[in-house]
């Protein structure tokens, strides 16, 4: 059963910017998990589905979509979930939480995918170098990022269903807010 994940995908400027940061994290660390992906803001999680509910699935999160507003998203600098991951911080903001509780509030009432009612707290983020940062290079890896100012905002306008494909992530779809 493929494997999928619904998020805020990153506009272009954003995501190049991030692409640099994670070829350093590559060159240096040779952390690859964060490049099979697109720079986003994860607000389901991966999930199995079988591939015959993909366009029920296109139907309910395009409808979910035109239900939405567009609000600006908010990153600011660096942190980390230590000793294996290093993100840039996005400000969560009520628009942003209320977006993610919405879409699983929505996904589960239809009772045709699997995804998890999650219990831990939301924490938006937009990942640099996950797990495959050993636990010895963490130190010398977030010395990099700690004191790097970085600062940015975009309109989230759009989700986006994604796919793994063995390899990578990819974009399904994108439902833009109406």
């Amino acid at each position: 059963m493929p494997l999928y994940f619904i998020a805020i995908v990153a506009p272009d400027e954003v995501n190049r910017q991030v692409l640099d940061w994670k070829n350093y994290m590559l060159s240096q660390f040779n952390c690859k998990k964060a490049l099979r992906s697109p720079a986003h803001i994860t607000l389901i999680p991966p999930f199995y589905m079988q591939s015959a509910l993909e366009k029920t699935l296109a139907i309910a999160l395009d409808e979910f979509a035109r239900q939405q507003s567009t609000f600006p998203v908010y990153l600011k600098n660096f942190a980390a979930f230590a000793p294996r991951v290093i993100y840039i911080q996005v400000e969560p903001g009520i628009p942003l939480l209320q977006l993610k509780k919405n879409a699983e509030v929505f996904l589960l009432r239809t009772n045709c995918f699997v995804i998890k009612n999650e219990k831990r707290p939301f924490h938006p983020h937009i990942t640099i170098a996950s797990h495959d940062l050993k636990k010895e290079d963490f130190t010398t890896a977030w010395q990099y990022f700690h004191d790097r100012r970085y600062e940015a905002v975009f309109e989230a306008s759009t989700i986006s269903l994604l796919a793994h494909t063995g390899d990578q992530w990819n974009i399904v779809a994108d439902y833009p807010f109406g």
